[in-house]
């Protein structure tokens, strides 16, 4: 399927790993021009170079809490033509707080990140989409769901509210043909999950969900690159979960026991 993605002026944050990488990748195999982000000048330097493989790709610098530095990349990106087609806001962290209580640091730094700069990205897409269109996509969690108790309450919390803001943003973009939707990724293969959990964590976790196993990052990205085109050009304030159905049925073994009671027959 083209998804007539050629030419295309692309932004994704935090694409120097993970799912934004994959993503970034996708988009140039489909012929978009696309800006990652990131903090870390070795890791973007690194996935500039492998991206470029594929495409046409520049990586800049940038902290997505900072509103000035957002709005700075957005100008970059519009270039002479004023103009960004796609923006991913895919920045995120999960910092496990230190004790039983969150100190107000821990809550700062996990607002911003996690929040504030879905709000910076989507204001500067929307400031260069408003005059031709466009799409933005925000990456939430399976968390938005699900909610997560323990230490990774706040976390889950701003994961929910990027879905919120995600509706939100739909309608007050949509006269300006600016669609927004959220995905909703479930267990993926990212530093930050195999920072965060142990292998044996994951191993339980993953015995309630469907497909047993984590997503890789590419089964996130493709999804991602489809709502972004034309394909997708009737769907707005939609939150989309990839997540190979976890938490979805109480007896997530039923149709494995009955395949291996069926086999040993």
């Amino acid at each position: 399927m083209d998804l007539h993605l050629k030419g295309k002026k692309v932004v994704v944050t935090g694409g120097s790993k993970g799912i934004g990488y994959a993503t970034a990748e996708e988009f140039l195999k489909e012929g978009a021009k696309v800006i990652i982000t990131g903090r870390n000048q070795q890791d973007l330097l690194t996935a500039i170079q492998n991206l470029s493989a594929f495409g046409e790709v520049e990586g800049r610098i940038v902290d997505s809490t900072d509103e000035k530095a957002v709005y700075q990349l957005a100008e970059k990106a519009a270039g002479k033509e004023k103009r960004i087609d796609v923006w991913v806001n895919n920045v995120g962290t999960n910092k496990v707080r230190k004790g039983e209580l969150y100190a107000e640091e821990e809550m700062d730094y996990l607002i911003a990140t996690c929040f504030k700069s879905a709000v910076f990205g989507s204001q500067a897409a929307y400031t260069y989409m408003k005059e031709s269109g466009g799409s933005i996509i925000n990456i939430a969690s399976l968390a938005a769901r699900c909610a997560t108790t323990g230490r990774s309450t706040i976390y889950a919390a701003m994961k929910s509210a990027i879905v919120n803001l995600s509706t939100t943003l739909a309608g007050e973009y949509a006269a300006y043909g600016i669609r927004v939707n959220a995905v909703l990724p479930g267990y993926t293969k990212t530093p930050l999950v195999e920072s965060t959990f142990t292998k044996e964590k994951l191993e339980k976790l993953l015995q309630n969900n469907l497909l047993k196993r984590m997503a890789d990052p590419k089964e996130i990205a493709k999804p991602v690159v489809f709502l972004a085109s034309d394909a997708a050009s009737y769907i707005t304030a939609s939150s989309l979960e990839i997540s190979g159905g976890h938490n979805t049925v109480l007896n997530p073994e039923y149709s494995y026991e009955l395949r291996r009671k069926r086999e040993n027959v």
